[in-house]
């Protein structure tokens, strides 16, 4: 269960840096931000910087005692 609401709190980081990231025209080097279309609407999206996000989140919920 934590790592569906790590996945959440990675996509909800990735999408804000990337937004950020990508409106000034940058490609953020190694977070490899590029633009994505989904249906109508396009939106920047970064692989590398959801994965990393999501193993913070993960890594910080695992420390969090129960």
């Amino acid at each position: 269960m934590s790592a569906i609401k790590a996945m959440i709190l990675g996509a909800v980081l990735s999408a804000v840096i990337a937004l950020v990231i990508g409106s000034q025209g940058s490609s953020g080097g190694y977070l490899a931000v590029h633009n994505m279309r989904v249906g109508d609407y396009s939106l920047y999206w970064s692989w590398p910087l959801f994965l990393a996000g999501t193993g913070l989140s993960w890594g910080l919920m695992i420390l969090q005692p129960d």
